[in-house]
């Protein structure tokens, strides 16, 4: 049986790996003429406790990353994605990316930005493989 999509998802976090995972989210979304949502996630638990950092740091990344992500929109949509979404959120990465409403498929690098989860699969991609509620493609380079 073949699925089709109507709500796609990427995980964006800027690394070279969520670039590969949204190039083939575009491919995706325009086979299957479905909304592409581009999901960032600030992760605020990577901070630690509330008093090590002050939350306009947060916020200042947040604005960046939404103004970061209107590129990565744009090139959807010159690429023929029809209608595409940006979602930018903040707190934990891992339970954020797991909850997305509406989502039929999640796409994802193997591992992310951070240099340890480079070792093996992604603590984030691994996350979402066990506790997504929809399908989950994990890109590999």
């Amino acid at each position: 049986m073949i699925m089709s999509y109507k709500k796609i998802a990427v995980a964006i976090d800027f690394s070279d790996q969520s670039k590969r995972a949204f190039h083939r989210a575009i491919n995706i979304a325009i086979e299957n003429d479905a909304t592409l949502q581009l999901a960032h996630v600030v992760d605020t638990k990577s901070f630690g406790s509330i008093a090590a950092y002050d939350l306009k740091y947060a916020e200042k990344l947040k604005e960046k990353s939404v103004s970061d992500i209107e590129n990565y929109k744009n090139e959807a949509k010159a690429a023929g994605v029809k209608n595409v979404e940006v979602f930018v959120g903040e707190g934990s990465t891992k339970t954020i990316l797991t909850q997305l409403l509406d989502v039929d498929l999640i796409i994802c690098g193997a591992t992310g930005y951070n240099a340890i989860e480079k070792m093996l699969i992604g603590s984030v991609a691994e996350r979402i493989v066990r506790q997504a509620k929809y399908d989950v493609l994990v890109v590999r380079s």
